[in-house]
């Protein structure tokens, strides 16, 4: 065992979709956005888009403060994916129902050109579709 082995993992923030059939939005995350399952249980899974993971959790009647963006007909959140094409990735998105959002264009941002656009899933979720993540340090 090396210490790599033995330290703690990295501090994470990870976003969980709350969605009203996780097998559907399992399948159509799959085919719109080539998402891998990483693990289900049922009505909770992880998956990942080349490598950056998310969550998927079904309603949960027991729970009634987590409502999917459909059912409650707005969201207080919006996904970021930051991608090397974000035209294609938006145009595969809607080509398999999404409704369209904000058209693909280059923004003039402090770190350079910024090309993203956007997409709303057919659960409610609003997806924005980045080339360039602001995720990093920068020096203005």
């Amino acid at each position: 065992m090396t210490d790599q082995d033995s330290a703690p993992p990295p501090t994470a923030i990870s976003v969980m979709l709350i969605v009203p059939d996780a097998e559907a939005a399992i399948a159509w995350y799959r085919v719109a956005l080539a998402a891998r399952e990483l693990w289900s249980l049922g009505g909770v899974a992880g998956l990942e888009i080349a490598g950056a993971p998310f969550f998927l959790h079904e309603i949960n009647p027991a729970n009634p403060t987590e409502l999917s963006p459909d059912r409650v007909g707005a969201t207080s959140a919006r996904i970021e994916l930051f991608v090397n094409d974000p035209d294609r990735v938006v145009g595969k998105a809607i080509a398999h129902g999404a409704s369209p959002g904000a058209e693909v264009e280059d923004h003039e941002m402090p770190w350079g050109i910024h090309r993203q656009g956007g997409f709303r899933d057919p659960f409610g979720h609003n997806w924005s579709v980045g080339d360039r993540s602001p995720l990093h340090r920068w020096n203005p």
